[in-house]
């Protein structure tokens, strides 16, 4: 999948898993972005799969916390 779509995916799961709100799990995906956790995503193809993304959803979410 591509970058944007990866990130599309982590977003949807952390609403899907984590009952929030499509805005919270946005600001969530975007605060990850800007803090250059998907840097490895962005230059690793292989790492933006199903798996990951919902390792990635966890992890965001419980920075959260």
């Amino acid at each position: 999948m591509t970058y944007e779509e990866y990130l599309d995916e982590v977003t949807t799961l952390i609403t899907e898993l984590y009952g929030l709100s499509d805005d919270a799990a946005i600001k969530l995906v975007m605060q990850a972005q800007a803090d250059d956790f998907f840097i490895q995503h962005d230059e690793v193809p292989a790492l933006r799969n199903q798996d990951q993304a919902q390792r990635d959803a966890a992890s965001i979410f419980k920075r959260k916390a």
